[in-house]
């Protein structure tokens, strides 16, 4: 089968197309023919082993790992001695992080736990978008942030998959949403509707004296205490990822901040898949519906990784097989 394979750290033109073997499932498992996969900063940041402690995860000097993709959508071939939930011929989609890496491969094998059926009119491309943005943003903005009918909302990062899903969720709360992004991409936040965006490159939007209710972050990329000053008195402040030093220093300042202010800090700690039941109702109402760039077909991975780490992407990086 053919699989985007890097077998040392460096820029995504590491990434090279090639043949690989065939893998058999185990007893728990599903091989899964893919039909499609999404770019996420797991892959970025795996393929350049940077920032450091990614080598400790998947490799000191080469990957351990050497085939990244953490979503994926595809049918089942076939199934384990011990494999429940799924048959041949079921069309599925999933995170699979938890249980393990390789989506951008034409093939794997992958534990039953990590999938769940795909709506019928779900396109696989869509169903490779979803699960781990909408679970960011649903976990962000309904399980910690705790949103309520019309609150002030900000995005950082709006233009992205999570900041796109999370706008449709935020707007099924009757909330104002602001988007914050490249200046690029506010044409197209404005048209799926953010109510106010602003153009990072131009403002800053902690110093704009606005304050919101709740402010979900993709992004992280302020010291905690310049997110204070944007938020109201009970606002909360919720980061579903990005720098890691900032990441570090709200997860140590958010505790002494507890004791000073009635203000909170969060960060999510994902659960993988969550929901998805839910967010396929969603779906087929039509109440969401997940933004695309691409799809780039697997010969151009590099690219499309390429594309997701210089942040110019809209909505979600999907690679088509």
């Amino acid at each position: 089968m053919k699989a985007a394979v890097f077998n040392q750290y460096g820029s995504p033109k590491v990434l090279q197309l090639q043949e690989v073997e065939k893998p058999t499932p185990k007893d728990n498992e599903v091989l899964v023919k893919i039909h499609a996969t999404a770019v996420n900063d797991y892959d970025w940041s795996m393929i350049r082993g940077k920032p450091f402690l990614y080598r400790l995860m998947f490799g000191l000097l080469r990957p351990r790992k050497n085939i990244p993709g953490m979503e994926l959508s595809g049918v089942v071939v076939s199934t384990g001695k011990k494999m429940t939930s799924f048959k041949a011929g079921d069309a599925v989609y999933g995170d699979i992080s938890e249980h393990g890496f390789g989506s951008f491969a034409e093939y794997i094998c992958i534990d039953e736990k990590a999938l769940t059926l795909k709506p019928n009119n779900m396109s696989f491309e869509e169903a490779a978008s979803i699960p781990h943005a909408a679970a960011l943003a649903l976990q962000g903005l309904v399980d910690i942030g705790q949103i309520q009918n019309g609150l002030k909302i900000l995005i950082n990062g709006a233009g992205g998959g999570v900041g796109t899903l999370g706008l449709q969720l935020a707007k099924l709360y009757c909330a104002e949403v602001t988007g914050v992004d490249s200046g690029d991409k506010l044409e197209m936040m404005k048209s799926i509707g953010f109510d106010y965006t602003i153009d990072y490159q131009t403002e800053d939007f902690t110093k704009s004296g606005q304050r919101y209710d709740l402010i979900l972050d993709t992004k992280t990329n302020r010291s905690t205490f310049s997110y204070l000053r944007s938020l109201k008195p009970n606002g909360k402040y919720v980061t579903v990822g990005g720098k890691l030093p900032h990441l570090l220093h709200a997860l140590f300042f958010r505790r002494v901040i507890h004791l000073f202010s009635r203000k909170r800090v969060h960060i999510i700690g994902l659960k993988t898949n969550k929901d998805l039941n839910y967010i396929n109702e969603l779906f087929e109402s039509e109440k969401i519906k997940p933004i695309i760039d691409g799809p780039y077909p697997l010969s151009e991975a590099a690219i499309a990784v390429q594309r997701f780490g210089k942040g110019v992407h809209r909505g979600k990086v999907v690679i088509s097989i």
